[in-house]
């Protein structure tokens, strides 16, 4: 049986499990542990550990004031202090504030302006803006109610200037949840004689048990907190742009870092004349798209207008033969007349925009990241006569510029597996949509049960760490309450396609000299092989998705 037995100090009551209130924690921080807490954290290993990742990520957003909110025995407010910043310490235990402001004194002689506050009214408390935020120590994950949440991210945001950030972390529930609990135990908590082990865990609660070399144990009640839920809540209260990190690193696999670490920023970007900000992973893709060499390679080899998957007959059809009867094959799925309006994410050269306008009549509205595809695909809707029905706009899926409940159908063909967030294109895509409208999607993607490893060359070249499954996308689908959800199962067409692809590109090679570096065509065969064999290994899948809201 598991042990429950906590440190006599701290009340938890008869049955600890039960205890999930945010109000709770002060109980939790008692003097003994507070005291503890640095043999827990290690301020010397911490150092090394994190480096100078979070002072260099203040000073490259021009930051001077930070406010500390969640101090501890305040290792951060030291650091800041002692980088120059001007800092104030708020935390809600009064014994860990006491305990804070006994180590600036020893770390340096550093008299901080500390603070007890809640943060629910925070700005109760605290006078002025700041330049930042920051809410570390995997604290966040002490309000336990949603309301308790939102109220905090909002204080928060109040709080900051007009363009300030906050940085928040947290540890990596998700993984814990889904996996089971790891630790490398570097980066956070380092102390060596001191062990931090969930005890207990389930959606709702995750009860962490700290050993420490007398023998004494303490407890923390924390909620579990899943990393897209986070940041969900980070973009509803107001936070304009959103990055998150794993470890320190920008790009990471999703059950890899012990800790992610979430920089919203309150900045407002009002429209695209004002300048586009996209995410790590769009910046990839929008990069690649926007070279010479991919623009001339696609337009020539991939099939022309529709640079998709297709769905062949045979296995020596032509590319634009399959790839046009997907088009098709989607748009049969979709209710579509002259008053429906269509959005078309990831539209690359707008092939099945033009096939929509040009078969039903109807309004087409093309986003994509890449400048030099969307001139591409001005310039041959301008040709087929069709400029009245189609509108082409510089963007990203992730932050879609166009108004809630404003189309009658989105569509998407192979595009998503280039964001960094796909949870967040979804959220995306139910707020545009009509009540009653539908999404319909393919997207190149890991088969439900292929080990990451086994995705490695692909994810590589793609510049990925993940892909989507069609577990993944029914489970978000589900999520955003989607009343019918359908998969029309064509992974076969993987192996096929991109065999097809790499016959072209070899058959080509001598046409595509001088229009496509050697080396960027080396590079598109060692990876199309790479998608066949995991076509025919059977570690990839691919199909259409249609779902009606």
């Amino acid at each position: 049986m598991t042990d429950l037995t906590s440190h006599p100090a701290q009340a938890f009551g008869a049955d600890p499990l039960q205890v999930r209130d945010t109000d709770h924690y002060t109980d939790e921080y008692v003097t003994g542990f507070v005291e503890k807490w640095d043999e827990l954290i290690d301020w010397k290993k911490r150092y090394e550990s994190e480096g100078s990742f979070f002072i260099d990520l203040l000073k490259s957003r021009g930051v001077k004031s930070v406010l500390d909110v969640a101090t501890g025995t305040g290792f951060h407010s030291v650091r800041l202090l002692e980088e120059g910043f001007d800092t104030v310490s708020v935390d809600g235990s009064p014994e860990m504030l006491v305990k804070a402001f006994e180590n600036g004194k020893n770390y340096g002689g550093h008299i901080l302006q500390v603070v007890h506050a809640d943060w629910r009214w925070l700005n109760r408390d605290v006078h002025g803006e700041f330049d930042a935020v920051i809410c570390l120590g995997n604290s966040f994950t002490h309000l336990f109610s949603e309301r308790d949440r939102r109220k905090a991210l909002a204080e928060f945001y109040a709080v900051l200037k007009h363009d300030g950030i906050l940085i928040l972390d947290q540890r990596n529930y998700d993984a814990i949840l889904d996996n089971g609990f790891s630790s490398k135990h570097t980066y956070y908590y380092c102390g060596d004689a001191v062990t931090a082990e969930p005890e207990y865990v389930d959606e709702g609660l995750a009860r962490f048990r700290y050993r420490f070399p007398d023998r004494s144990q303490f407890h923390l009640n924390m909620y579990p907190l899943r990393k897209d839920y986070v940041r969900r809540l980070l973009r509803e209260v107001g936070f304009q742009r959103l990055e998150t990190y794993g470890d320190f690193q920008d790009t990471f696999a999703e059950d890899e870092p012990d800790f992610l670490i979430h920089v919203a920023e309150k900045n407002y970007v009002k429209s695209a004349e004002d300048g586009i900000t996209y995410s790590a992973a769009v910046t990839v893709a929008r990069d690649y798209y926007n070279s010479e060499d991919a623009d001339n390679f696609y337009f020539s080899i991939w099939g022309g207008e529709d640079i998709h998957i297709g769905l062949y007959d045979h296995l020596a059809e032509e590319i634009a033969v399959a790839s046009r009867r997907t088009v098709e094959r989607m748009a049969g799925a979709l209710p579509l007349t002259e008053a429906s309006t269509v959005l078309d994410i990831g539209s690359g050269y707008g092939g099945a925009a033009r096939y929509l306008a040009a078969t039903y009549g109807c309004r087409v509205w093309c986003l994509n990241l890449s400048e030099v595809e969307n001139a591409r695909n001005r310039e041959l809707t301008a040709e087929q006569g069709l400029t009245g029905l189609i509108e082409v706009v510089d963007g990203s899926f992730e932050d879609l510029p166009f108004e809630d409940n404003h189309f009658d159908a989105v569509w998407s063909q192979d595009a998503m597996l280039h964001s960094g967030d796909r949870v967040r294109v979804l959220q995306e895509v139910a707020r545009v949509l009509k009540p009653g409208g539908d999404l319909v999607f393919t997207d190149p993607m890991a088969s439900d049960s292929v080990e990451r490893s086994a995705l490695r060359p692909i994810l590589d070249r793609l510049h990925l760490e993940s892909m989507g499954s069609p577990g993944f996308y029914r489970r978000e689908l589900n999520r955003l309450g989607v009343s019918t959800l359908a998969f029309e199962d064509h992974t076969a067409q993987v192996a096929t396609h991109y065999g097809r692809v790499l016959e072209e590109t070899e058959r080509a090679e001598p046409q595509l000299a001088g229009r496509v570096s050697d080396e960027y065509l080396a590079r598109m065969k060692v990876g199309l092989r790479h998608w066949v064999d995991g076509g025919h290994a059977g570690n990839l899948a691919w199909g259409i998705f249609h779902a009606t809201f």
